[in-house]
């Protein structure tokens, strides 16, 4: 493992708390605990700083110009076809969750060159307010693992002749053709009042550089907090609207006024993407029949809400799957030649409901996460693969995560309660693959016997990991799980800087207590990338120096590679 560390410490600025943040004051106690633990002058006394707190003053996000506010963008890419997706506003009134804006006729172009010297495919589509003003086009008849470029161009109205800014995408190998190499940008967990979009910023340069061929997002790319309640050491800029988001027109405002940064349009514009939804596109903790910022009797019938966040989530996404709303599904799969078989799993819209720490709950036999028929596509799905690589895509972490230990001590007992309540929501690790562990146990198996390799890529924690994917004490797989791009993490929900003494404990009693797991750090953010190649996998953890300043450099930090056969060999 190569790991660099930095001790760059954030400001501190108080703010109102939802009622999702209750174990903030047990946790805060917890860290008077922990520090008063140490000597005054051991080392680990010194290393805590908490005298940082100067006030984050939010900024408003720069406006484009009509009618392509939000850029645009492309996802889910197969041999022959990717999405390319951009919004029109037609005009001032026309704004995302607006209704408003007369439907407006678009042209498209995608080209092998960048100054469409070489079309190869032209279409028109006309968008209206029913689909915000979003466009969705599934061009034909691609060549496979080719680079293209797209632009739109408004056909008619008081924007004619106005051109998007250009996209750049790629379509995938042709299934069974050799690949020797692919690698894939992995994020999750966008918080748009916690940081900036900087680590979105370095994906962006990466991505043009042509060293990623997609992007996987895990989830968590919107919050739907009202302004101020859940932003770690911001805000740095307010949530719009500034209410906890319900409605089909809360949902699609939230989403363009994402969309307004410079930082995100361009990773967006640069690579393909491939994304799958976790709770915070709806609501925390979210299950099939509720969620925990979920309150009925104030807020309306579950349904009505999940499924106007779905309808939110379509539009603003390019993705070319169709809702459960609509009796469709957002699970599907990705084949990349011989090397990558990406099965993307919606692990949010088909499960029981969480429960807190109880390990006979949660081994119970008929508790799933993923509900009957995606269980059976998925190991289908696997067992039919001849890809080198399962690449699971996976919105909470599947391996174990054991933190008794972390409870027992009363110098690293706040981190636990982190960990857990203030990160997930449900106290040890509920919500996570251990509150379904017999469902787990049946899908190793089913891995096991296949004799597949699977690579769990996985969001939702705030933190980084890397764990050993076991079968009956045998290694099959891994596990690579991204920090955030600007979600509060530990550090934060403490009110520590990162790197703090306080958390480095944490992380040696998470690494004795848990032999699977490789790596462990709970105060960065940025994201990270994985190089498949047909034996190994290659994994990188990148790490942005402040979200609460725009622009500071990312760094990578940590490299670890999974060898077939061999395990981690550094």
């Amino acid at each position: 493992m190569r790991e660099t560390e930095s001790n760059s410490s954030h400001s501190i600025s108080t703010h109102q708390i939802s009622r999702r943040r209750m174990l903030q004051n047990s946790a805060a106690a917890g860290v008077a605990v922990s520090t008063a633990a140490f000597s005054p002058g051991s080392a680990l006394a010194q290393s805590v700083n908490l005298s940082s707190s100067s006030e984050v003053k939010p900024e408003e996000p720069p406006q484009g110009e009509l009618p392509f506010l939000h850029g645009v963008a492309s996802g889910d890419p197969l041999a022959n076809s990717v999405i390319l997706w951009t919004r029109i506003t037609p005009d001032d009134s026309a704004m995302p969750g607006s209704g408003n804006g007369e439907p407006t006729e678009v042209t498209w172009e995608i080209a092998t060159d960048e100054g469409f010297g070489d079309i190869v495919k032209q279409g028109a589509v006309t968008t209206t307010p029913d689909s915000d003003h979003t466009i969705h086009v599934d061009p034909q008849g691609l060549e496979p693992q080719t680079v293209y470029f797209y632009r739109f161009t408004v056909a008619d109205g008081p924007h004619e002749g106005k051109t998007s800014p250009v996209g750049r995408t790629k379509t995938a190998p042709a299934p069974g053709a050799a690949v020797e190499q692919m690698t894939m940008a992995v994020a999750s967990c966008a918080n748009w009042e916690s940081g900036f979009f900087t680590a979105y910023g370095d994906m962006a340069r990466r991505g043009r550089a042509d060293e990623f061929d997609i992007t996987v997002f895990l989830g968590d790319y919107i919050y739907e907090y009202a302004a101020g309640g859940y932003s770690g050491n911001g805000p740095v800029r307010d949530h719009h609207p500034a209410n906890e988001i319900v409605s089909l027109a809360d949902y699609r405002t939230r989403y363009g006024r994402y969309r307004t940064d410079r930082d995100l349009q361009e990773a967006h514009a640069v690579l393909p993407w491939v994304v799958v939804w976790d709770d915070h596109e709806t609501a925390n903790d979210s299950w099939r029949g509720g969620a925990e910022n979920h309150q009925p009797d104030k807020e309306g019938d579950w349904l009505d809400r999940r499924n106007a966040a779905m309808q939110a989530y379509f539009e603003w996404l390019p993705v070319r799957a169709t809702s459960p709303s609509e009796e469709g599904h957002i699970y599907r799969s990705f084949t990349f030649g011989d090397l990558v078989e990406l099965t993307m799993m919606d692990l949010r819209t088909y499960r029981d409901e969480q429960v807190t720490w109880n390990p006979a709950k949660f081994a119970e036999e008929d508790r799933s996460l993923l509900g009957s028929e995606q269980y059976n596509w998925l190991v289908d799905k696997v067992e039919t693969s001849n890809a080198a690589w399962n690449v699971l895509g996976n919105s909470v972490m599947f391996s174990p995560m054991n933190l008794i230990t972390l409870e027992e001590n009363p110098q690293t007992e706040s981190i636990s309660s982190a960990l857990s309540t203030n990160v997930t929501g449900i106290p040890l690790n509920g919500d996570q693959w251990d509150g379904y562990s017999a469902e787990r146990k049946r899908l190793l198996t089913a891995l096991a016997d296949a004799g597949k390799t699977p690579l769990f890529i996985t969001g939702d924690i705030h933190t980084e990991w890397a764990h050993t994917v076991k079968h009956e004490g045998k290694e099959i797989g891994a596990e690579l799980v991204c920090a955030s791009i600007t979600a509060p993490n530990i550090n934060e929900q403490l009110k520590l800087p990162e790197n703090n003494a306080v958390s480095a404990l944490g992380q040696q009693v998470l690494l004795g207590g848990n032999p699977h797991t490789r790596h462990v750090n709970l105060d960065y953010h940025g994201y990270s990338y994985v190089r498949l190649t047909p034996n190994a996998a290659e994994m990188h953890w990148l790490r942005v120096d402040n979200i609460l300043a725009p622009g500071t450099p990312v760094r990578e930090a940590v490299v670890l590679t999974w060898e077939k056969g061999r395990g981690y060999t550094s």
